[in-house]
């Protein structure tokens, strides 16, 4: 090979690594930036069908988008203003039943002492958990003495919410004008396919966040109305919990909702806490096979294993952001899928054979045999 196409080839080689490295850097540098207009195009395609409902029967495109953000907020603030007060008080009474003359601390010890043998001293107990308490107390004064880091951190969240907010109120509000400015430097059949491609992520992203909705509200009304007839304390902090965890966190929200108030019952008593769990695994067995299906039939659908799949892949890629996004995210491609792709009728076979597939397939051979023999005889 001569000296000049090897000199070629490895400049070559050089420059598109070079390329590569740069690229990214790049990436890695503005990864918090591409973040926040990922979570801001999302929260848009979720606002943009309220938002022109409102401005198609006449509200100002502005305003309507400000009446979405306003009650948007409004269920965050709701949410946060009910469990921080839950929190806290449930914390203390944890404490104080715990540390009692008749707590938790003496009951565990004394029933540990009789049933195994043992001579377990609960005052002694007592003493090490109020060190503990000190210890605490002395941790977190540490932490109170870093209070400038823990400002700047408070700020850096802020200010990355302050411009997701920002970013998703002028693509929701110049929506219209945002879509002309980009189609505008395509050709008309491509314009076709970007507004497609639009108009299948507003409609499963919206789809997604009122399925979600409709069934948080179902779930925390049957949740209020169960934990008040078993005599559960905080029932409407505890039911908004439930309703919000159970159906916008993906996969493990149910359980993570259930553990906080049979946790609160159990504080109260063993039975309640049976009660409760029993409840509540009652009510999700009539949300997976009663409710969720109808809901989902005319929102989003996904197989639970591509659910998990894209969950798992949300939170290896983007962490907690990208667990929140998977799932309309994974409908998106989903619909992308059905749409672009074509999918042809699967031959029989003992691999693809199926009970309700076998009964299908032997009517319709028997149908095209009965229109074979209805068909007239060929002419000579």
């Amino acid at each position: 090979m001569p000296f000049r196409l090897v000199l070629k080839f490895w400049v070559g080689g050089i420059i598109v690594f070079a390329g590569l490295y740069s690229a990214y850097s790049i990436l890695q540098a503005i990864r918090t930036v591409l973040i926040i207009l990922l979570i801001s195009f999302f929260i848009s395609f979720a606002l943009e069908p309220a938002v022109k409902w409102m401005a198609d029967r006449g509200m100002r495109r502005g305003a309507a988008t400000g009446v979405a953000f306003l009650g948007m907020l409004s269920v965050v603030g709701l949410f946060i203003s009910v469990m921080i007060p839950l929190v806290v008080d449930q914390v203390q009474n944890l404490v104080g039943n715990a540390l009692g003359e008749d707590g938790y601390v003496l009951t565990i010890a004394d029933w540990v002492n009789k049933n195994f043998d043992t001579e377990i001293d609960p005052n002694n107990l007592l003493e090490e958990l109020s060190n503990f308490d000190t210890e605490l107390s002395d941790f977190a004064t540490d932490i109170a003495g870093n209070l400038l880091g823990l400002a700047e951190a408070v700020i850096g969240a802020l200010f990355q919410a302050f411009t997701v907010l920002l970013f998703t109120f002028y693509i929701v509000a110049d929506g219209p004008k945002l879509r002309r400015t980009i189609l505008s430097v395509l050709p008309p059949e491509q314009q076709k396919e970007v507004l497609r491609v639009w108009e299948i992520a507003i409609e499963k992203t919206g789809g997604f966040i009122y399925s979600r909705g409709l069934l948080a509200l179902s779930s925390a009304i049957f949740t209020y109305v169960a934990l008040l007839i078993i005599g559960v304390d905080n029932t409407l902090a505890l039911a908004i919990w439930v309703g919000v965890l159970s159906q916008f966190i993906p996969v493990i929200g149910t359980y993570l909702a259930a553990i906080l108030p049979i946790v609160i019952a159990l504080l109260d008593s063993p039975l309640k806490a049976l009660a409760v769990l029993i409840v509540l695994v009652i009510y999700q067995q009539i949300e997976n096979y009663l409710i969720s299906p109808r809901v989902s039939r005319h929102t989003m659908s996904l197989h639970p294993a591509i659910s998990f799949g894209s969950v798992m892949v949300g939170a290896s890629t983007l962490g907690a952001v990208g667990a929140l996004l998977a799932l309309p995210t994974a409908a998106i491609f989903q619909a992308f899928i059905t749409t672009y792709i074509n999918r042809h009728e699967v031959i029989n076979s003992d691999l693809t054979g199926d009970q309700t597939l076998k009964g299908s397939s032997s009517d319709s051979n028997k149908n095209q045999e009965k229109a074979q023999e209805e068909l007239p005889p060929p002419s000579v």
